[in-house]
């Protein structure tokens, strides 16, 4: 494990001036990770194939200036302080009313306009294999209430898996639901569609119906006998931008709860998580400016479901003063 300077932010996380970003390189049993500070953002996963062959598999800028010049496809991204959606930008929550941006128009995306993902976090080691960042997010930050101290904790155990743990505590009622915005390509980044050519497996027999704004509903879909069956692992194509409804639920424990297999390279991701749902998100949108075409990667996103604070059937976002907020996603790396 070690840290290397990244670059520079001239304006730094806060309006606080110029502040340096930095590279973590964590490498353990064959498995090589680069996490940065800014934004969390995992950079690149090493891993081999079935041959041995390594490649990089997830999609990623060499350099800062490419993730200041193209930041809405959350690449990699420690998303915050609200992954996914919120309808129309705003929430109730103990009887008053807080308004969002509408970065989304018309709904909220993704924690707003300068969310976790574009902030610099401080960092440290976490044991001989990890790397903890934190910051705290002020009362108002983005328009979410309540002061939070947050801790991501990127760390590789034995065997080269990346098991991502968030926790955080608030001095106020506040909305906590974070993710990881990795998007995958298990033939390496640049391989072609990943969209097109991986098996994929997903552990719900339900999926969030939305409205044309990607909004739920409310009504949680069986997958039977529709394009969204994914329980037995097929190659899903494009077109998916789906929450999905775990079968396990919310737990303590991070629970496997998909897969996605490359035949041509062999490689296996497996994912593990205590969160209820998974985005499934194929990267049909990406924009022509990317050095990236739609499909060449795809998102597995553990959270809870999205607009979660105006649907209270759906499991709660809440955090109050006196309790922690945790969530632990587990991503497997193998080949065969």
């Amino acid at each position: 494990m070690r840290s290397e300077l990244f670059g520079t932010l001239a304006d730094g996380s806060d309006d606080s001036g110029p502040i340096d970003v930095h590279r973590w390189v964590l490498e353990r049993d064959g498995v090589r990770v680069r996490v940065l500070t800014y934004g969390g953002i995992v950079q690149s996963v090493e891993v081999p194939d079935r041959a041995g062959g390594v490649a990089d598999i997830v999609l990623g800028f060499p350099d800062l200036a490419g993730y200041l010049a193209h930041p809405e496809p959350y690449l990699g991204a420690l998303v915050g302080r609200y992954a996914n959606r919120i309808a129309g930008g705003r929430f109730t929550l103990d009887g008053q009313e807080y308004r969002l941006a509408a970065n989304n128009a018309p709904n909220a995306l993704h924690g707003g306009e300068r969310g976790f993902d574009k902030r610099v976090w401080a960092a440290e080691a976490a044991g001989e294999h990890g790397v903890r960042l934190s910051r705290v997010s002020p009362d108002g930050e983005e328009g979410y209430p309540g002061r939070l101290e947050v801790s991501v904790t990127y760390a590789l155990e034995a065997g080269g898996a990346l098991r991502i743990s968030y926790e955080a505590v608030t001095d106020a009622p506040t909305l906590v639901n974070l993710t990881n915005h990795t998007y995958w390509n298990l033939g390496g980044a640049g391989a072609g569609s990943a969209a097109g050519g991986h098996e994929v497996r997903i552990d719900a027999g339900r999926v969030s119906v939305v409205d044309d704004t990607l909004i739920p509903t409310g009504e949680l879909r069986p997958v039977d006998g529709t394009p969204f069956d994914l329980r037995e692992s097929r190659k899903a194509g494009p077109g998916f931008d789906h929450n999905y409804v775990l079968d396990k639920g919310v737990g303590e424990t991070a629970v496997e709860v998909a897969e996605v297999y490359d035949p041509a390279s062999g490689r296996v991701l497996s994912v593990a998580t205590t969160e209820p749902g998974l985005q499934f998100y194929t990267a049909d949108h990406f924009d022509p400016s990317l050095p990236f075409a739609p499909g060449d990667g795809i998102a597995l996103e553990t959270q809870h479901f999205p607009d979660s604070p105006n649907r209270p059937e759906f499991p709660s976002t809440v955090l109050r003063p006196g309790e922690v907020y945790r969530s632990e996603t587990v991503y497997g790396f193998g080949a065969r």
